[in-house]
């Protein structure tokens, strides 16, 4: 959560707004808070530090896809640790950080 709050921080001081979601769990995930947020501001980024296939946000950004379509202002973007085994030295280049998360956001903003 704290590489979420300093890209929102970030986001903020360039005038962005964002509304933060954090998932407690996955199975059932509260859809209904999600799409309802994607109603109101149009876009959704995604982070988790598990790879990007097969990760959970893929079903996050299916389903929300399927509901919220005509809603959407960017494609849904998806931050997460890179498709490779888990590398324990490198393990900073691996996970989403908040300059990853950041760019997402700009780049959703300004798509």
């Amino acid at each position: 959560m704290e590489v979420i709050e300093k890209a929102v921080e970030m986001a903020e001081k360039e005038g962005i707004s964002c509304e933060v979601i954090d998932l407690r769990t996955i199975l059932p995930w509260d859809v209904e808070t999600v799409a309802n947020s994607v109603f109101k501001t149009g876009r959704l980024v995604v982070t988790h530090e598990a790879p990007l296939t097969g990760g959970f946000a893929g079903e996050i950004a299916a389903t929300i896809q399927d509901r919220c379509f005509l809603y959407l202002e960017s494609p849904i973007a998806r931050v997460t640790g890179i498709d490779t085994p888990f590398p324990l030295v490198l393990e900073k280049e691996h996970l989403p950080n908040h300059l990853k998360v950041y760019e997402a956001i700009r780049a959703s903003v300004d798509f």
